[in-house]
């Protein structure tokens, strides 16, 4: 078993397929409109879905924003460089919601920027995680 993608709605499909491209430097993998149940679907990632989890951006016809809700985390992502990931975000015009910098409880370098529905996204600098997956 493993994780094919996860999916997140959004109230504007080709605002947030530009975020995730321009700003995030993600691929459109497919996208595909399901005229029967009013929806559209795309999927987002930086490798083939064979190969890794991606990004199930759906786009239900006519509703153009979602509440975040309580139970909802964040999406990370590993970057070289969490200083230099922020400032690549910002000057594309993302939202920085953290500056990259040392976990306030130990080592790790993060940073938050924040999609154009509100989903927050961290950025984890590769080799500072105190965990196997850092």
């Amino acid at each position: 078993m493993r994780i094919l993608h996860t999916m997140l709605r959004v109230g504007d499909l080709d605002r947030s397929i530009e975020f995730y491209t321009h700003v995030l430097g993600m691929k459109l993998l497919r996208r595909k409109d399901y005229p029967g149940g009013k929806f559209t679907l795309a999927f987002v990632g930086y490798d083939t879905e064979d190969k890794t989890a991606v990004l199930e951006l759906t786009y239900n016809w006519g509703v153009d924003k979602y509440e975040v809700g309580s139970g909802y985390g964040h999406i990370a992502i590993e970057v070289d460089d969490a200083y230099a990931a922020c400032d690549a975000a910002a000057a594309k015009g993302g939202k920085v919601l953290r500056p990259a910098g040392p976990m306030s409880h130990g080592t790790t370098v993060i940073a938050f920027i924040e999609d154009p529905d509100g989903y927050p996204i961290e950025f984890i600098q590769k080799g500072t995680a105190g965990w196997s997956g850092g």
